[in-house]
């Protein structure tokens, strides 16, 4: 976003449709990540543009939009996975052994390629601080010190869980599996 002229500001309206137009693909494949869904990640997405826009003029730093914007994308993200888990410890144990069947995971529908499919597997085994720190280090290409102030930890704290989450990806069988019949 190029930066008003000099003692002037955006209007809430302008900055959020520069901000979308630059950075929505980016933010739904962010939370696509995340989240594992495409339909609840544009979800996700668009409720974080909404609320940036209602909030607009109580920024304190408006040049920080897109900072805003991921932080709000990946907290929503968590609470998907909240919300998700939680509703899937309801169903549990309120269905019955006849009501289990296996649903098709969304990668399925997203992604054609087996190598794809392994990664995100193994990506959604990781703690979700490791899969957030991999995620934006990886995809977004955010420095430490971007990762540690999106996600409000330290710059430590980035590097251990990065550290730790790319060990156990090194050590995933399936993975492993894919790198020998690549090579």
């Amino acid at each position: 976003m190029a930066p008003p002229a000099e003692g002037t500001r955006l209007t809430a309206d302008a900055a959020v449709e520069e901000l979308y137009a630059a950075h929505y693909r980016s933010l739904v494949r962010l939370s696509v990540l995340l989240v594992a869904d495409v339909g609840t990640a544009e979800e996700v997405v668009q409720d974080c543009f909404v609320s940036m826009h209602g909030r607009w003029r109580s920024l304190r730093e408006p040049d920080k939009g897109l900072a805003y914007l991921r932080q709000a994308v990946v907290n929503r993200s968590r609470s998907v996975l909240r919300h998700r888990g939680v509703a899937t410890r309801h169903a549990a144990a309120s269905a019955s052994p006849d009501d289990a069947r296996p649903l098709p995971g969304a990668e399925h529908d997203l992604l054609a390629a087996e190598h794809r499919s392994a990664v995100l597997e193994a990506l959604r085994a990781l703690p979700d601080r490791q899969r957030e720190v991999l995620a934006l280090r990886y995809y977004l290409d955010l420095s430490e010190a971007e990762i540690a102030e999106t996600l409000g930890c330290s710059a430590g704290t980035v590097k251990s869980a990065a550290s730790r989450a790319l060990a156990r990806l090194r050590d995933d069988p399936g993975l492993r599996a894919q790198r020998e019949e690549i090579a």
